[in-house]
């Protein structure tokens, strides 16, 4: 069991490591000095051998000495803490930016300079979770699609959160920054060694604080640009298949197959996979609300694409694509016996996040 800090695998994690092992070292040094002599002096002034306390006072010489000694110590802290503290603080002159998004509960990550933005969410089974699965080797350390980052390049972070404190945190590149609703704080690194490097969320942000993992694989500049290319390509034709969706109509089959597997990943953690949701912290979806109401369908699909604002239900529109937007509305509005007997189609998603009426 590791009892010490990590050191890292960048070279301001190996000056924050070293820094931790100069302070330790320094106050060993004085735990020992200052205990020895304490100790020295119990035993060899005990009353048992006749010792008797000198009376005196206003010593010039010992209060020079206690003065002196410990600013020294402090000052010979502060010049390599300093130094660390300006090495983790320069964002100067990034070979790229990405920005990441904190958000009850996952990480959202948007390269500046190459259009390519994912969300980042817990991979764990909930077998596991709920121990009907044996445990895996990262077990709430494994996403659906972590973070990718070239080697040998200065990449900057720009973080901020969308609702409340979180905290993006990679012990082995000694990166921990809050991220805070409104505010967007900077940080760095410069990872040299290809290789799978995770964190979490160590701020707590709510009940699910636990399952907001972070994974970066750092991949070698050829290996990296292949990766982005193939994203690109990705991402470019899934916005032209949803184009072709805003055409079509789906069927209810299809639509309730999709919605379920979305909603089982996206919704079931807090409205439960049965629809009873938790009393007193989220409502309930069987059989009351805008699910069953049959004039009420408008503004579900406000409610899962816009979010709520005052509560937890957060907006799912930036994070789905129309085809799981409309598949887990209409599978909410027909699981659980609410049977409504509605469809929601990819181009009434489309005319609610463009602001438009149906």
């Amino acid at each position: 069991m590791r009892l010490n800090m990590t050191p890292g695998v960048t070279q301001v994690s190996q000056q924050v490591y070293e820094l931790h092992m100069t302070i330790f070292y320094i106050c060993v040094v004085i735990g020992v000095v200052v205990f020895g002599a304490m100790f020295w002096a119990i035993f060899h002034h005990r009353k048992s051998r006749g010792a008797v306390a000198a009376s005196f006072h206003e010593s010039t010489k010992v209060e020079i000495l206690w003065t002196v000694i410990p600013f020294v110590i402090l000052i010979g802290m502060a010049i390599p803490a300093t130094k660390t503290l300006l090495a983790m603080e320069d964002t100067t002159d990034p070979d790229m930016t990405i920005q990441v998004t904190g958000s009850q509960w996952k990480w959202h990550y948007r390269y500046f300079d190459d259009e390519v933005e994912f969300f980042s969410l817990l991979a764990t089974q909930t077998a596991e979770i709920e121990n009907d699965k044996d445990k895996r080797k990262n077990y709430l350390l494994e996403v659906d699609r972590p973070l990718v980052v070239p080697t040998g390049q200065k990449i900057r972070f720009l973080i901020t959160s969308t609702d409340v404190i979180h905290s993006w945190w990679v012990p082995d590149f000694a990166v921990k920054k809050d991220a805070n609703p409104g505010f967007i704080n900077e940080a760095w690194t410069r990872v040299d060694e290809p290789g799978i490097y995770r964190g979490q969320c160590a701020e707590l942000c709510g009940k699910d604080h636990g399952f907001m993992p972070i994974v970066v694989i750092a991949k070698a500049p050829d290996d990296y640009q292949a990766w982005l290319q193939q994203t690109k390509a990705e991402q470019q034709q899934a916005r032209e298949e949803e184009q072709r969706l805003l055409s079509m109509n789906m069927e209810m089959d299809e639509l309730m197959a999709l919605g379920e597997k979305t909603y089982v990943a996206r919704c079931a953690v807090c409205h439960q996979a049965n629809g009873q949701g938790i009393t007193g912290a989220f409502p309930g979806l069987a059989g009351q609300g805008v699910s069953v109401d049959p004039n009420g369908k408008l503004e579900h699909l406000s409610v899962v694409i816009h979010g709520k604002p005052g509560t937890a239900m957060q907006a799912f529109g930036p994070q789905l694509s129309l085809k799981e937007l409309a598949a887990v509305i209409t599978y909410e509005r027909n699981a659980w016996g609410n049977n409504t007997g509605d469809t929601v189609q990819a181009a009434e998603v489309q005319a609610v996040l463009n602001g438009d009426s149906l």
